[in-house]
């Protein structure tokens, strides 16, 4: 875990972030690399970075990235849609691997399965290790509900979603390790999942809103640059 500032959509923000390493004794994943660089390496040590994987574009979550795949010229892999972000970072650079659904990463004798989950952010993805049992979310997904940007929800139709349809199928004793706070399970969020589809995210009630999911982009009003570059 590490934590500092960021800047989103103009404005500070101090954030903690939990970055994943995953791997054995010889080799490792790194996901969701934030600032602190030195830190994340000393954690890693001695084994080779075979890839750095960013579940997001945010700055927090790609902050660390190009100095942790320096070291051992791991590759960098995002989802393209979340390029633009990206470049607000790292202005000079793209990642080397444009992440797409169902894509799949190799280490330490497990796969880690790509799953796009768009709402945080238009190129917003998961981790599924169904050999281990756990699904990194990065910001798609935390302990207390779905994740937000700014206090606000980008695209809560979406990111509900995706919630629903990618995550609340996995088996309820999943593990949720999130880009931000502690851990929790699938089975522990699923019972809320009606309530969040309900309104209670933002204050609206169904009869409010057409549908079952209320557009977030209609709450938050936050407009992040997410086309591609």
């Amino acid at each position: 875990m590490t934590e500092g500032v960021v800047t989103i959509d103009g404005a500070e923000h101090k954030v903690e972030n939990n970055t994943w390493i995953i791997g054995d004794d010889a080799e490792v994943i790194v996901i969701d690399p934030a600032r602190d660089a030195e830190t994340i390496l000393s954690e890693v040590g001695e084994r080779e970075v075979l890839a750095v994987v960013c579940t997001h574009g945010l700055p927090d979550h790609v902050g660390g990235a190009i100095e942790v795949a320096a070291r051992d010229e791991a590759v960098i892999a995002l989802n393209r849609k979340d390029r633009r972000l990206w470049r607000e970072t790292w202005q000079e650079t793209y990642p080397d691997i444009d992440m797409e659904d169902e894509g799949l990463f190799g280490v330490a004798d497990v796969e880690l399965e790509v799953m796009t989950t768009p709402g945080v952010t238009q190129g917003g993805v998961c981790l599924y290790v169904e050999a281990l049992g756990v699904v990194f979310t990065g910001k798609t997904l935390l302990a207390d509900g779905p994740g937000k940007v700014d206090g606000e929800y980008p695209a809560l139709a979406d990111q509900l979603t995706a919630i629903g349809e990618r995550l609340f199928t996995l088996p309820h004793d999943t593990r949720v390790l999130p880009a931000h706070g502690e851990e929790t399970t699938v089975g522990d969020l699923e019972p809320l999942f009606d309530d969040w589809l309900s309104g209670s995210l933002t204050g609206q009630t169904t009869a409010a809103a057409e549908g079952p999911l209320a557009d977030g982009t209609k709450v938050s009003g936050i407009k992040l640059g997410l086309d591609d570059d």
